[in-house]
């Protein structure tokens, strides 16, 4: 059985998901017949889920023994051009686990508390309409039980499931505008409540690095997580509307126009800056995550801190917890956003790992076909011994 937290499916041109949410308690879809052995069983639910219209999916994966590239679709339905290994795409929320790990970091260093108070490092910034920062601590930032209203639900640019998205796709926002946007709307619930995926809340857990350390989050994340682990494929944009090469195309569907693919590949990702802008690779990802739950970029109170989910939910401090099919856990983060759905998942020992990218992002997910592949990756085949 598929459970929900705080996501509905049920979509309206007026209410559209944005940066997705974690909200899979255990991971949809079936096991997959086994073609041969190794890998096939994946690439097979890659290729299903290009017959039902995903344009391309790119996957890498860590067996245990050896590094695997599968691609499956077209990069580019212009040109014919296949995903390949190396291209670069839109991770959406999975920024949100850079983040918290950099947060999470600067606690390991007595730099900040969890339980600090957001008005303590930005004053005034959440105030008014029921709101009130001395009353929400970080800790309910990372694990999404602040309470504060979701700014992406309340503004043009993103409703990227209508046309009135493109309309405001160049735009430039600062970071301060989406939370004011956000404190216009009285809280969900108060601080400390049930969980309720917010993307409000790492803008200011973004701008919370920056106070504490006087430097921007993009240089941050940079200095601590992407060079040391030699990530020469992911960048943060800032108002860059352009991937580096190589890269595909990304395709988004509209509501005024179901089933048509429009190529949204280029747009200014400042509306989502600090929750869901960082750019990518299927390797970079797979470094980051081996990484984060071999231990290596935080110290072990940090990585319980991390794990330990919000009751209810499979939600800790910016990474989740699914089950596959066959009963194996793994963690990690997902994200969708306009003309990109990404996942990254491993096991908790990280001994296994697989990070895919689908080259469409629709406003509701396509967690079946994820489900899917992963089921594939990670269980035996059906009847085996």
């Amino acid at each position: 059985m598929v459970l929900w937290c705080g996501w509905n499916r049920v979509v309206s041109a007026l209410a559209v998901v944005m940066v997705s949410g974690l909200t899979l308690v255990s991971m949809p879809g079936a096991a997959v017949a086994d073609p041969g052995g190794g890998h096939d069983r994946t690439q097979a639910a890659m290729d299903a889920a290009v017959r039902v219209g995903v344009p391309g999916v790119l996957v890498g994966a860590y067996d245990g023994k050896s590094w695997w590239d599968g691609a499956a679709g077209v990069a580019d339905r212009t040109t014919g051009r296949p995903p390949q290994a190396g291209d670069h795409f839109r991770a959406g929320s999975i920024t949100k686990t850079f983040v918290a790990t950099v947060v999470l970091q600067l606690e390991a260093k007595g730099r900040l508390r969890l339980d600090d108070t957001v008005e303590k490092w930005l004053p005034g910034m959440v105030r008014g309409n029921g709101n009130d920062g001395s009353k929400i601590t970080i800790k309910q930032l990372l694990n999404h039980t602040s309470g504060l209203f979701d700014y992406t639900k309340d503004h043009p640019a993103a409703k990227w499931g209508t046309k009135q998205w493109l309309d405001h796709r160049s735009d430039t926002f600062k970071p301060e505008q989406l939370v004011a946007l956000a404190v216009s709307h009285r809280p969900t619930h108060q601080p400390g409540g049930p969980y309720n995926y917010c993307n409000t809340d790492y803008v200011l857990a973004a701008l919370i690095i920056e106070k504490v350390t006087g430097h921007s989050f993009e240089s941050e994340l940079r200095q601590r997580i992407i060079e040391p682990l030699g990530l020469t494929g992911t960048v943060l944009p800032g108002t860059d509307k352009t991937l580096p090469s190589p890269h595909g195309r990304g395709y988004t569907e509209f509501l005024e126009e179901p089933g048509v693919l429009h190529d949204v590949t280029e747009y200014n990702p400042s509306f989502i800056r600090g929750t869901g802008d960082l750019i990518t690779t299927t390797g970079d990802l797979d470094r980051f995550l081996a990484a984060l739950l071999s231990g290596r970029l935080l110290p072990p109170a940090q990585m319980k801190e991390m794990t330990t989910k919000v009751p209810g939910s499979n939600y800790g401090l910016g990474l989740a917890t699914w089950r596959t099919a066959c009963g194996v856990e793994v963690w990690g983060h997902n994200g969708v956003w306009a003309g990109t759905e990404a996942w990254t998942v491993g096991t908790r020992d990280a001994k296994r790992r697989l990070s895919l990218n689908f080259n469409n992002g629709l406003f509701f997910g396509h967690e079946t076909l994820v489900g899917d592949i992963v089921n594939a990756e990670f269980c035996p085949p059906p009847n085996s011994r």
